[in-house]
């Protein structure tokens, strides 16, 4: 059975989705670019990569397929593993194999599994309808210098004034000399009229202001009904972030894992058992995802390479 088209609609909703016995496809997210050599634009955008170190089996890609399929869980399990095994085959045989819409896996010269994505498919829901496209470089005249050009070569010709015009620019600046000593006067004469306003107003504001004081100190207040107090909550910080040591079918298994891990310094938690009837055991739970792929990445290096990363919706 061909698992490339539930692996795809699940990618869409998550950001690690687990291959059993195989590994994870991870998604990660990329803002939108410019291309300036190009003048390409590119939208906002889901990034895959590969983990061959995650494994275990998380039941999700087992429950999607088993909804969508109308089939039980335990087939569906079989299912995927059957899937795997042709993979593992091809690319022991040809060296390579893909899946579609998804990437292509190679081995390298160490015989490590090379993953390279698919560029054509973005992931990201929000992206929906949105494809790259290229805009032409804007074309921008340069007016000033054509204008400095035209300033340089054009003559300025001086023209004296002939002097009959003198007479009538006289009497020109006379009637504006009287205009202006017109406008002084009437300036002054509003200016006066304006503050005799101003000092008006105040006395009547502070005649009011001392009636006011007055009916205040004579005032008795009284209150019947005082508001209740006020209760502030602070909402606890969400992590739904985890980095998963385990799941355990006996739950004194886990509570074994659990005590180990707070000898070992860890934040360690449990979480109620999962649909499965599995009880989770977790290194610690984070804010980001950023911030838990980071602790994963550590506690795979220095305790434990199967550990992998849950993400609570």
């Amino acid at each position: 059975m061909k698992i490339e088209q539930y692996l795809s609609q699940l990618l869409y909703r998550y950001q690690c989705v687990t291959v059993p016995g195989f590994g994870a496809f991870l998604t990660e997210f990329q803002s939108a670019q410019l291309d300036e050599s190009s003048h390409s634009f590119y939208p906002p955008k889901k990034l895959i990569s590969f983990n061959p170190y995650l494994k275990n089996n998380d039941g999700l890609l087992a429950n999607h397929l088993a909804q969508a399929e109308k089939m039980s869980y335990e087939i569906a399990v079989n299912a995927i593993q059957n899937e795997v095994s042709h993979w593992k085959t091809k690319i022991q045989e040809f060296g390579y194999f893909s899946i579609k819409n998804i990437g292509e896996f190679s081995l390298n010269a160490e015989k490590n599994l090379v993953f390279v994505p698919v560029d054509q498919i973005n992931y990201l829901k929000e992206s929906f309808g949105l494809s790259s496209f290229v805009s032409p470089s804007v074309k921008r005249e340069v007016y000033k210098e054509l204008v400095e050009t035209i300033e340089e070569k054009a003559p300025i010709a001086l023209t004296p004034e002939r002097r009959r015009k003198f007479s009538a620019l006289k009497y020109a600046a006379i009637f504006t000399i009287s205009l202006g000593l017109m406008g002084v006067v009437g300036y002054k004469l509003y200016e006066n009229y304006l503050n005799q306003i101003e000092q008006e107003t105040l006395i009547v504001q502070s005649n009011v202001q001392k009636k006011i004081n007055q009916k205040i100190q004579e005032a008795t207040f009284f209150i019947d009904n005082p508001l209740p107090s006020v209760t502030l909550t602070v909402a606890s910080e969400k992590r739904p972030y985890h980095v998963v040591a385990g799941a355990f079918r006996l739950e004194s298994n886990a509570e074994n894992a659990y005590n180990s891990l707070l000898k070992l310094g860890f934040k360690a938690k449990r979480l109620p058992p999962n649909k499965h009837g599995l009880h989770p055991v977790l290194y610690g739970s984070y804010t980001s995802y950023s911030e838990a792929r980071q602790a994963m990445n550590d506690i795979q290096k220095l305790d434990n390479k199967d550990a992998w990363l849950l993400i609570q919706e």
